[in-house]
């Protein structure tokens, strides 16, 4: 069975915060690429109207993902909920007991393969 897991994580900008949240994503972005191994793709897209972010996430298995929900929570979450709204968060793969309880936290919906392949 395949242990990559991905999800994608729709937001909306709260008004006037573009340029924090601009701030913020290169912190993330550095301290992810610098402490996570186990990230594989890590990218944060921006509507034209700088209202809503995506971010999409892949990670190399549930372990790897656990250490940035970790690192998440300890250096950025209030951070992040402060100039984000969580609009939509899809989790796909199958993300192991320990991982689902504490994405569950966040409402996620979780979607498993059922085909296809990777490059």
């Amino acid at each position: 069975m395949d242990k990559k897991i991905f999800w994608v994580l729709d937001t909306e900008i709260k008004e006037g915060k573009t340029d924090e949240v601009k701030s913020l994503m290169r912190e993330m972005i550095d301290y992810t690429q610098k402490n996570e191994p186990g990230a594989v793709h890590y990218e944060w897209f921006i509507s034209s109207d700088g209202k809503r972010c995506t971010l999409f996430e892949h990670y190399s298995d549930s372990e790897a993902a656990m250490v940035h929900v970790s690192s998440f929570g300890k250096n950025f979450a209030l951070r992040f909920m402060s100039l984000l709204s969580v609009k939509k968060f899809v989790v796909f793969g199958s993300p192991d007991d320990k991982l689902k309880k504490a994405l569950d936290t966040m409402g996620c919906i979780y979607m498993e393969s059922i085909g296809g392949f990777a490059l």
